[in-house]
């Protein structure tokens, strides 16, 4: 039997000090909780697994959190609760912009996704999710499949991107990468006044699941490739398939390129990298790319077109959100494709009103929450949600 040795609510103190390991870590984590209004965080620790994982809650304004389980090799654990908090917070606006009727949340776990990965671990893990009792409801990130996601599923039915033999859309990063191309082309037609993307260069930074994908309709369509990733083996896969030209992670911003697209960890468009970028157009799949508010700004000032991140990568939360409806990909994809058009209607308030793109998606997503949050306000006993439709 699994032993949850840590389960701690980060919930109304101003600051935590928790032993770990027999030692004393002090953590202003409310003081950023507060800032942003997170509403939870549950730290998951089981010795058996080796699981380490957080689980943030930001908002559930729309509807139970949703988010993906991430898995990385986190330099600490305040690195580790810092991408859970910024990522859940991402996922809120993510949500609200694609019309869905869910709020924010994300889990990461710490360990090496290639190494460390054990049954024991994921089905821990679901135990922990189903003790929210559908506040959160989890799917696949960047480090963890469709088989992980399974095992969760074991534990717990609040997950989401399982395999269809669970009656589930299966791995929504094809659609994601999907959601990302006709987001590119949008974002394209602004910056070059076509959305055609043959022979464009194309940065591309990360190169999992999505990436992969995303490189594929690249391809197809006459785009030339400049990748980069720490993993060597998928740097040689899209080498090998789509003729693209390999270069280290540290030269990837440098690049000659039309269009950026960061596919890999956020915080990526910052003091030390923004100088370095030739591209005219950023479009990519990672969550957060944004370090702070002011490097949109910068960027902006810089006549560089911004495709806000949880706009133009939110087409795979859209497929997983339609599961719980019951899955319907036509629908799904008709839903995913509305992504051109957001991207496009963001850009033209940013040129209409001269304000950074990602502002002007952050305005939309924060106006829509706060016109929901007073219309539900009112007391319901059997209030209707978006979970009432599993039945």
């Amino acid at each position: 039997m699994a032993r949850f040795l840590h389960y701690i609510l980060l919930t109304g103190y101003n600051q935590i000090f928790y032993n770990f390991e027999g030692g004393i870590i002090k953590m202003e984590i409310f003081k950023y909780m507060g800032k942003y209004d997170y509403e939870q965080v549950v730290i998951c620790q089981d010795k058996t697994s080796g699981l380490k994982a957080i689980i943030a809650i930001h908002d559930t304004t729309l509807g139970p959190a949703l988010g993906g389980t991430r898995m990385w090799t986190y330099e600490s654990e305040e690195a580790a609760i810092e991408d859970a908090l910024r990522l859940a917070r991402g996922m809120t606006y993510k949500n609200a912009a694609a019309g869905l009727n869910l709020g924010g949340g994300k889990t990461v776990i710490m360990g090496d996704p290639f190494k460390d990965k054990n049954e024991e671990m994921f089905r821990a893990l679901g135990r922990f999710i189903q003790g929210l009792n559908g506040r959160y409801i989890t799917a696949e990130d960047v480090g963890t499949t469709v088989a992980d996601m399974d095992l969760i599923h074991e534990e717990t039915n609040y997950v989401t991107g399982i395999s269809p033999a669970f009656g589930s859309s299966g791995n929504p990063s094809p659609v994601t990468a999907y959601g990302v191309y006709v987001g590119m082309k949008a974002a394209a037609k602004a910056a070059f006044g076509t959305d055609s993307l043959e022979g464009k260069r194309i940065s591309v930074q990360g190169l999992g699941n999505v990436a992969y994908s995303l490189c594929k309709h690249l391809h197809e369509e006459g785009a030339k490739l400049i990748v980069t990733d720490i993993n060597e083996n998928a740097v040689k896969r899209v080498v090998d398939e789509f003729g693209a030209v390999a270069v280290s992670p540290e030269e990837i911003y440098a690049q000659d390129v039309d269009i950026f697209a960061p596919c890999a960890l956020g915080a990526i468009i910052n003091d030390e990298t923004i100088p370095q970028l030739k591209a005219k157009v950023i479009a990519g799949s990672a969550n957060n790319q944004l370090k702070d508010s002011k490097h949109g700004e910068i960027i902006h000032e810089k006549g560089i077109i911004y495709a806000p991140d949880y706009v133009i990568n939110s087409g795979g939360v859209i497929n997983v959100a339609d599961e719980l409806y019951g899955y319907n990909y036509d629908r799904a994809m008709k839903k995913v494709e509305g992504i051109y058009d957001s991207i496009t209607k963001i850009v033209e308030i940013s040129e209409r009103d001269n304000i950074p793109t990602y502002l002007a998606a952050n305005r939309m997503a924060e106006d829509r929450i706060e016109r929901m949050a007073k219309s539900r306000g009112t007391f319901l006993k059997n209030e209707k949600n978006i979970l009432s439709q599993r039945g």
